[in-house]
């Protein structure tokens, strides 16, 4: 547990870490705290409440272990969990780690081609989904023996409830060792092809200093959480469910197809949410809402990662909510490594915050030495760590290729100020090199979303025979923003008015959309592959000066 102390560097100097020698997540998240009170609260589509006790959590749990291991599941075999926000997520996560198993999370809007890549390359022996994303499985994976289905077609297949109302409440859970596997989770693909990160049973206790910093000091009396992020993912896995289920805190289970802004904030007052983990889009989406406070939602902290939000979201965010948004940083291999904490440190706009207590995290050189304030280069997390992975599944040249030494390097680049906050710059390949200058497409971002007219941005490095580079702009205009050549000049000037001048965008872009991973960061490597199509960029040169 994280204790509150005097200011930031008491806090960070006294925790220690606490690691038993074993460790089982389901035991931890679930059976310890089966004395009736309430663990999941599920809002269904068609607004059907539900709730579940952490004494139905391991009742069902134990079922779900049994069927299981009748159908041969045991120590080590990949069990993958292709559904949305709903209870059975829940129970298939706490029975696998009872099982000594290996989650895999799969997310419900994969195709087909991504489905197979992730189960084939993982070796699943089981899947859990429903009949909704079961025609997406492939056919011919040799090592997937069973697929249980939660409701509608099951394709022939066995059916979840039908199979644990056949099995016993009763399981001995496995004694899993601390560092034994308990999930593979692979990264969202944003610079490559998506590999399996592996993590040992003490990612949990690693994620939890973390989760308990931005949230001020998680748990409170009454605290109860709910995040938009997909359970497939780490933000709303390693986040959110199971570490709200460590602390005995319950958590609210809504399935939403498409991510409606007016409808979050309803939810959350709705329900009385008392935290939420809203990534960036989706508060770049809520701030289009009017007078979101008409809505009575009583948060008491909230915490936003995957993307830098900005001055303007942050000073948006304390008039919206009333509350300090708290910003974090982590990645898939090693999450919630650097967050802020109003009550405790003043935030810097820009700044992703300070070192998480219980981690090591520095901005280091290529050789793995740890830079003065002021240099820009890699952030990197020492080893051991209890939330740092194992490896990554199959790979080990990718495994060595993360590590200098004991330090793994995230591939994202920062500057770390004399306080020790630290300032993301962007990832290491997103770096735009332009007439000499090495620029980071944060800061350009950033200001981008301060101009009136613009709801979202993303900024690459276009080629350029002269530049090597140039700064290249896609804008998403507010729905009400018609664009033209004069709008396009009008972002510029107010860049350029803000920013050096080889920071201006030279080109300028408007797109209905911008490329997203399933986690709502901007795939990049698409926009460079969009910029020589079909759109039209509007620019301050006349050989790009058409409209679209």
């Amino acid at each position: 547990m994280l204790q509150r102390g005097e200011g930031y560097e008491e806090v960070y100097s006294g925790f220690r870490w606490e690691l038993p020698e074993r460790f089982n997540i389901g035991v931890a998240a679930c059976d310890r705290h089966a004395d009736g009170r309430l663990a999941l609260v599920y809002e269904a589509p068609d607004g059907m409440i539900e709730r579940f006790t952490f004494d139905d959590l391991k009742r069902l749990s134990n079922r779900c272990a049994n069927a299981l291991a009748a159908m041969g599941v045991g120590l080590g075999d990949r069990v993958g969990v292709l559904l949305p926000q709903r209870p059975e997520t829940a129970i298939a996560h706490i029975a696998i780690c009872k099982l000594g198993a290996i989650a895999l999370p799969l997310f419900t809007q994969f195709g087909p081609g991504a489905l197979e890549h992730r189960l084939s390359d993982s070796g699943a022996r089981a899947l859990i989904t429903d009949g909704e994303n079961l025609p997406k499985v492939p056919d011919g994976l040799p090592e997937l023996a069973t697929i249980l289905v939660v409701d509608g077609d099951s394709g022939g297949n066995p059916l979840f409830w039908q199979n644990l109302e056949r099995a016993s409440d009763e399981f001995s859970p496995v004694e899993t060792g601390i560092d034994d596997p308990a999930l593979v989770i692979y990264t969202s693909g944003t610079t490559g092809k998506p590999k399996g990160a592996l993590h040992a049973a003490r990612v949990l206790i690693g994620h939890l200093p973390g989760v308990q910093l931005p949230h001020d000091f998680f748990p409170m009396p009454g605290d109860f959480y709910w995040t938009p992020a997909d359970w497939a993912w780490i933000g709303g896995l390693l986040d959110v469910l199971l570490p709200s289920l460590y602390f005995g805190v319950p958590v609210l289970a809504h399935r939403a197809r498409k991510f409606d802004p007016e409808e979050a904030f309803a939810l959350m007052a709705r329900h009385g949410v008392r935290n939420a983990f809203l990534p960036p889009t989706a508060l770049k989406m809520m701030r289009q809402v009017p007078s979101p406070r008409r809505f009575g939602h009583r948060l008491r902290s909230m915490a936003s990662g995957g993307e830098a939000l900005g001055e303007d979201i942050l000073a948006w965010c304390r008039e919206a909510f009333g509350i300090d948004v708290n910003e974090f940083y982590g990645q898939t291999e090693a999450n919630l490594l650097v967050g802020n904490c109003a009550s405790l440190f003043p935030i810097r706009p820009g700044s992703m915050g300070r070192a998480i207590p219980g981690h090591r995290v520095e901005v280091v050189s290529p050789e793995g030495q740890p830079l003065p304030a002021g240099e820009r280069a890699i952030i990197a997390v020492c080893r051991p760590d209890p939330v740092l992975f194992l490896g990554y599944w199959n790979n080990p040249e990718a495994t060595r290729a993360k590590f200098t030494g004991d330090w793994c390097l995230t591939g994202d680049v920062a500057i770390r100020d004399d306080d020790g906050y630290i300032w993301y710059k962007g990832r290491e390949d997103d770096l735009i090199s332009s007439g000499g200058y090495r620029i980071g497409p944060t800061d350009i971002e950033d200001c981008l979303m301060k101009h009136p007219a613009v709801l979202m941005a993303a900024v690459i490095g276009s080629p350029d025979p002269v530049r090597g580079e140039i700064v290249k702009a896609f804008v998403v205009p507010k729905p009400e923003v018609a664009t033209s050549q004069a709008l396009a000049d009008a972002i510029r000037a107010f860049v350029s008015k803000r920013l050096a001048h080889y920071q201006t965008p030279r080109e300028v872009v408007f797109v209905p959309s911008l490329p997203l991973t399933a986690t709502g960061k901007v795939m990049r490597r698409e926009l460079r592959a969009l910029g020589h199509g079909d759109l039209s960029p509007h620019t301050g040169e006349s050989r790009c000066a058409t409209t679209k």
